[in-house]
């Protein structure tokens, strides 16, 4: 890991966003105007609409019509968020590339930084770096300004951190690509539609670095119930399941020639996902939560890595299980856990915020 600070240029990039959407005509203004308002690079949007029922088509191509830099693509029939991403990115011929959800946000200056760090840093083929959530019930929040460095991760590196977390530092609207990584990289697999970001920034990092804008705010992350996170793709043991998915395609043909320890970075993934969801099973037992969900944690953790149910953890959540069904409520000790675990939650957001992997 190296840590970098930003250097001036006069350069202007171009810059594509893909702006997937189906059903979300009523945020279409917003998000191409946060593009299109970006300095110091040369903007452009391609809105793909997924045959959305509620007149995101004629929005865009209203938007398309009255700005020359955007285009948009139709689907005549609903392909799903996949095969749309693919669409989108397909089209892109700029230098840089993003992919930004219908209903998020670029934020202020958040391009030019991206692609101002690639353009220093050539072995760099992903910029992420903080996102903001805001929600349906006021205006976006205006990013504070502060000053920005640079982290840099061999991608090897950054997969590794990953692997020993078993889990995604990015949320997903801050993510700003080179389009030569994107091209080697490929499409989106269309086998993992609960986990393709994970899979596909893994895939990335196999073969390219990574590296983070550290200081400002890079997106603005919409929370209302129709995110997909909240509705589809809804509940931890399902998240569990298809993060486990997304690790094991390190091994898959391809990324796997990049990664000589692929099957020890697996592993690792899959204990650590292991491990969490028998973490998470605690918690729910130790704050007196839903005992059936916590059972549906500790069943994900078998099927991710089934020596984990044989271990302390995995014993412990046994005994609260039994507890638990027996009718008896966590005693001060498992309260007095959870509480201090909330507190670490707290410390590990912190670390996250600032570097970008906790």
């Amino acid at each position: 890991m190296r840590v970098r600070w930003p250097r001036s240029g006069d350069a202007r990039p171009g810059v594509t966003v893909v702006i997937p959407c189906y059903n979300y005509g009523r945020y279409l203004d917003a998000a191409t105007g946060a593009v299109l308002a970006q300095p110091d690079v040369e903007p452009r949007v391609i809105i793909v609409d997924d045959a959305s029922t509620d007149g995101s088509l004629d929005t865009a191509l209203r938007i398309a019509e009255r700005d020359e830099r955007v285009t948009v693509i139709s689907h005549t029939v609903n392909a799903g968020h996949i095969a749309t991403y693919n669409d989108g990115l397909a089209a892109v011929s700029t230098e840089f590339v993003s992919l930004v959800s219908a209903d998020d946000l670029v934020a202020p200056g958040a391009l030019a930084r991206a692609s101002r760090l690639m353009l220093a840093e050539p072995s760099v083929g992903m910029v992420y770096g903080r996102p903001l959530e805001f929600g349906d019930d006021g205006p976006p929040p205006v990013p504070e300004r502060r000053r920005a460095n640079w982290t840099v991760w061999r991608g090897r590196e950054w997969i590794a951190i990953a692997c020993w977390r078993g889990r995604s530092f990015i949320l997903s609207p801050e993510v700003v690509m080179r389009t030569e990584a994107m091209r080697e990289v490929g499409p989106y697999n269309p086998a993992l539609p609960h986990s393709g970001d994970l899979e596909y920034w893994l895939r990335t990092a196999a073969r390219w670095d990574v590296a983070r804008v550290n200081g400002p705010v890079q997106a603005e992350y919409r929370v209302h119930d129709a995110n997909m996170h909240l509705t589809t793709f809804a509940g931890m043991a399902e998240d569990l399941r298809h993060r486990a998915l997304a690790f094991r395609g390190l091994s898959e043909p391809g990324t796997c020639d990049e990664l000589p320890r692929h099957a020890a970075l697996v592993a690792r993934a899959e204990r650590s996902i292991a491990r969490e969801a028998l973490l998470l099973a605690q918690r729910e037992l130790d704050r007196g939560g839903d005992v059936d969900a916590a059972s549906e944690l500790f069943r994900v953790a078998g099927e991710v890595r089934r020596s984990s149910l044989r271990g302390r953890r995995g014993r412990a959540v046994v005994r609260r299980l039994r507890r638990a069904h027996g009718g008896a409520s966590p005693d001060a000790v498992h309260r007095g856990l959870e509480a201090a675990r909330r507190q670490l939650d707290r410390v590990r957001w912190t670390v996250w915020r600032h570097l970008g992997v906790s």
